[in-house]
């Protein structure tokens, strides 16, 4: 292949420095960076590194890694870090290694994890278990870059065996170890650190991220279509330039079409953030925390990079990685990956009958029901006291009060539903149920009746995997066939579909600014305060179960 030229002006972090340049490569790397002193730089668009999303799971895009990639490159990511968790809670390390296959189709930059909690907790069912003989196995995986994040942090600080072995195994092979602790602070964080651990994207505020960054933490700010701490953690880029990357975590197919971490750095601009700095966490830190063989614009490296048309709104007009242009102009130049690779999934329930979600009342009507609290923009929920009405001998839904029923159907294998009270839904007359349900993706959903309920959940079991919503007048269904949790089909047409059943059931009532991904998490247990697992209600402030099926 030829030596090829791109000129720009080039944005070099090492030494804070925008000066016009023509980058040379060939066969994929950097041969020479030769300035250009005497060009006009005005009519230059801005050469950077690529982007890089320090901590996100492919499934909540609802797309395979080689789909994913096509829509992410538009925004100038070249790479992620990426934990196939939600996979592998639903099919142990046939999903991984079919994250991992998937990925391949393309030239985007995938660096997975091994999960390190598979399943994350006792208190439910997942489709798999992986024991540390398992987690080492994949370590062992060149594609395989660092152990996932260690949600067990009870078990961290408590010393268990099998916790232990885990970390060692990713210390021993030099990669490092991903934390999960949300507010974990004091002595404890810094014994749950010092165990190994090396960075968190759960922190909700600044002080919990300091107390963590003064043990040697790395901080990972998190925006996602769930879970926003931008505005909360933004302000440590200042100090701790060094120490701060930008994550996703969980990015619906929707949101994916509209930006990725571009839109973080425009938003890091706008709030008076050094330019540098913000490339620095958006480009080069997770690079140099994971090793990875990303671009960083110096000769020798890939030709990893973007051009865009201004450090302000960082509108991205060409992606490359490896030498080869992949966006241009707002539109992908990937191609859709024609693949024969068999689909996974786990899958061994039957359709329900209404009065499977019967709440039978053994209390009386003076009992207040704990009642979980959904909050918008979070993954944490609040925990209430409140009462749903009782009619005929069984608890229903207080639509008047938007105290809801919520239930989790075992998707592995028949069981009776777990079945309790949430708010802040808002949904008047329906359902929304979801088989992508952190973090074992049993099936969850809520809704105003017991028929809204098992319609909505029967769409699901019907097609073992996807998203509903039901009304009085409609039914939508995304199919999501891959686990339960992704689809085959072009990411943009993913992204439309979503965005019409996301839209339905707004339309429903639900007030929610993404009420698919609020729903999505709460049956996840490691996440306080209240949650629901296919086992029963679940406090995660003492860890256990307060009210079991």
């Amino acid at each position: 292949m030829n030596t090829q030229l791109i000129d720009g002006n080039l944005v070099d972090c090492s030494n804070r420095t925008i000066v016009p340049a023509r980058l040379h490569f060939k066969d994929g790397l950097i041969s020479a960076v030769e300035k250009l002193p005497h060009i006009n730089q005005e009519h230059l668009p801005f050469l950077l590194p690529g982007f890089i999303d320090s901590h996100i799971h492919i499934e909540s895009s609802m797309l395979v890694p080689s789909e994913f990639a096509r829509l992410a490159v538009v925004h100038g990511t070249i790479a992620t870090v990426s934990d196939p968790h939600e996979i592998a809670n639903v099919c142990g390390i046939e999903g991984v290694r079919f994250m991992i296959e998937n990925s391949r189709l393309t030239p985007f930059k995938f660096y997975f994890g091994a999960p390190s909690c598979v399943p994350a907790t006792t208190f439910e069912t997942a489709g798999a278990t992986l024991d540390a003989t398992a987690v080492e196995q994949l370590l062992d995986l060149p594609e395989i870059k660092y152990l996932s994040e260690m949600m067990n942090f009870p078990g961290a600080l408590q010393g268990d065996p099998e916790v232990l072995k885990k970390i060692e195994a990713a210390r021993k092979r030099g990669k490092p170890v991903d934390g999960h602790a949300p507010g974990l602070r004091g002595e404890d964080a810094m014994h749950y650190i010092y165990r190994g651990i090396s960075t968190d994207h759960e922190c909700f505020t600044e002080e919990e991220a300091l107390d963590k960054l003064k043990y040697g933490m790395k901080i990972l700010i998190r925006e996602g279509s769930a879970a926003k701490n931008f505005e909360a953690l933004i302000d440590l880029l200042k100090t701790h330039p060094d120490s701060i990357m930008f994550c996703s975590d969980d990015k619906h197919p929707d949101s994916l079409v509209d930006g990725h971490i571009n839109q973080m750095c425009a938003r890091a601009i706008a709030k008076g953030h050094d330019l540098f700095d913000v490339i620095r966490a958006a480009c080069l830190n997770p690079r140099e925390h994971y090793k990875l063989d990303t671009g960083k614009l110096n000769v020798g490296d890939p030709a990893d990079f973007i051009l865009v048309n201004d450090l302000k709104n960082f509108e991205v007009r060409e992606t490359w990685i490896n030498g080869v242009c992949v966006a241009s102009e707002g539109k992908s130049l990937i191609d859709i990956a024609r693949t024969s690779h068999p689909r996974v999934n786990s899958f061994h329930c039957s359709k329900k009958q209404p009065a499977d979600f019967e709440f039978i009342s053994t209390t009386g009507n003076e009992y207040k029901f704990p009642i979980i609290e959904a909050l918008d923009g979070q993954i944490v929920t609040g925990k209430s006291e409140g009462q749903p009405l009782l009619h005929e001998g069984k608890w229903i839904s207080n639509v008047d009060e938007d105290i809801l029923k919520i239930v989790v159907v075992n998707r592995y294998h028949e069981a009776p539903i777990a079945k309790a009270f949430i708010k802040n839904f808002g949904l008047i007359k329906g359902a929304i149920a979801s088989s992508v349900a952190h973090d074992s993706h049993n099936i969850v959903a809520v809704g105003t009746d017991d028929d809204f309920i098992c319609k909505a959940v029967n769409l699901i079991i019907g097609d073992e995997g996807g998203i509903s919503c039901v009304n009085n007048e409609n039914e939508w269904f995304l199919p999501l066939p891959v686990a339960g949790l992704m689809s085959f089909e072009d990411g943009y047409l993913v992204a439309k579909k979503y965005t019409e059943i996301d839209e339905a059931a707004k339309s429903t009532g639900s007030k929610l600014g993404a009420p698919f991904m609020t729903l999505s998490f709460m049956a996840l247990l490691v996440i306080p305060k209240l949650k629901l697992s296919d086992k029963g209600l679940f406090d995660g402030e003492s860890f256990r179960i307060i009210e079991p099926v």
